[in-house]
């Protein structure tokens, strides 16, 4: 009787996980197959070009002769996001947005380019990129179609890690992943030499002629690198406009400093006497990209510079926003960050 008793509580238990595992995998492939819908996407896309609705260089290859296609689907999120605020020199930013929404380069923009221009600037990412098309960091801008814009293939779409089915990706602990993923990375002089790119992409959106942006997602999901081991942003929608992030998140109401975070890691403080969010943020770019490059670098540094180093990336987090005398402080860290890895990689094969 106890036998069975036992043997009754293990099928149970058994038939237990089996079924809420299987109730995740469908909630989860449920709203992937939702979200990532790449044939509807083409078809309403294409009905418009093939009324005149919308237009640009992306079309014809899109919707004609169909060389061009949706491939796998890299995110699931339905909105992404952001208005345009006030920007430095915006007459030549306006100038630049023109340039690109001529898609056929005939001197002029159609009503079907400047619809689909409109509709592009309401993302977030495709204005960084004609901002920022000039950089090496910054993924080539191909096309676009109505809302839709093609940007150049980026080899390796993770900083480090290794791709996993996403079945396999629910049931793996996220601190045994990011331990996993600290394995599959590249030698260390091409790690410094991707780091270095980082470093170089702060430095892009850092008070630039169009105004300060702001990484709100640091994470190594959103930097890419190529066959060259250069460094390719893969996603830039958490890249705000500074003015935008303050108009967002001021008079936000708080309790404590965690109420006032945009994205994931662009935070302001909570003012306990009006309980409102301020709108000065308190990390800076460069901080959070050491925060990020710590132990990516650190990982198999050359002994005869890892202290040295080590000593370097933790004065790179300690910035705060607020210190006095920020900017100067920013400039000289991140210039000995890039030379103490730059003479130490320059004679190498691996850079």
């Amino acid at each position: 009787a106890r036998f069975s008793y036992v043997r009754m509580k293990y099928l149970f238990f058994s038939w237990l996980a089996v079924f809420v595992g299987s109730w995740i995998i469908y909630v989860q492939y449920s709203t992937y197959t939702e979200l990532c819908r790449g044939k509807d996407c083409k078809k309403i896309i294409c009905d418009k070009y093939k009324t005149g609705v919308i237009d640009g260089p992306a079309c014809n290859s899109l919707c004609v002769t169909e060389t061009l296609y949706f491939g796998k689907c890299l995110s699931t999120k339905p909105n992404n996001q952001a208005k345009l605020g006030d920007q430095g020199n915006l007459s030549e930013l306006v100038n630049l947005i023109l340039t690109v929404a001529d898609g056929d380069k005939d001197g002029q923009v159609s009503l079907g380019e400047a619809k689909s221009a409109w509709a592009l600037l309401q993302l977030n990412e495709f204005l960084l990129m004609v901002i920022l098309q000039d950089k090496e960091h910054t993924p080539k801008l191909m096309g676009f179609c109505g809302d839709l814009y093609v940007m150049e293939s980026v080899e390796y779409t993770s900083l480090y890690g290794i791709s996993l089915p996403w079945v396999i990706e629910l049931f793996i602990p996220s601190g045994f992943r990011r331990s996993m993923d600290q394995l599959f990375t590249p030698s260390w002089p091409r790690k410094a030499k991707i780091a270095i790119g980082l470093l170089e992409f702060v430095e892009d959106v850092f008070h630039g002629p169009y105004g300060n942006f702001l990484m709100c997602d640091t994470s190594a999901k959103n930097l890419g690198y190529n066959d060259k081991y250069d460094l390719k942003m893969v996603d830039m929608r958490k890249i705000v406009p500074e003015t935008n992030l303050k108009e967002l998140i001021k008079d936000r109401h708080c309790e404590s400093d965690l109420d006032c975070v945009y994205g994931t890691d662009c935070r302001t403080s909570c003012d306990q006497s009006t309980m409102k969010c301020t709108s000065e943020v308190i990390q800076p770019n460069l901080a959070k990209a050491c925060q990020l490059l710590k132990d990516y670098l650190l990982r198999g540094a050359p002994s005869e510079i890892r202290e040295e180093l080590e000593k370097q990336l933790y004065s790179c987090i300690a910035l705060k926003v607020t210190a006095n005398q920020m900017e100067m402080e920013h400039s000289l860290i991140l210039n000995n960050l890039k030379t103490l890895l730059w003479k130490k990689i320059s004679y190498t094969n691996d850079s």
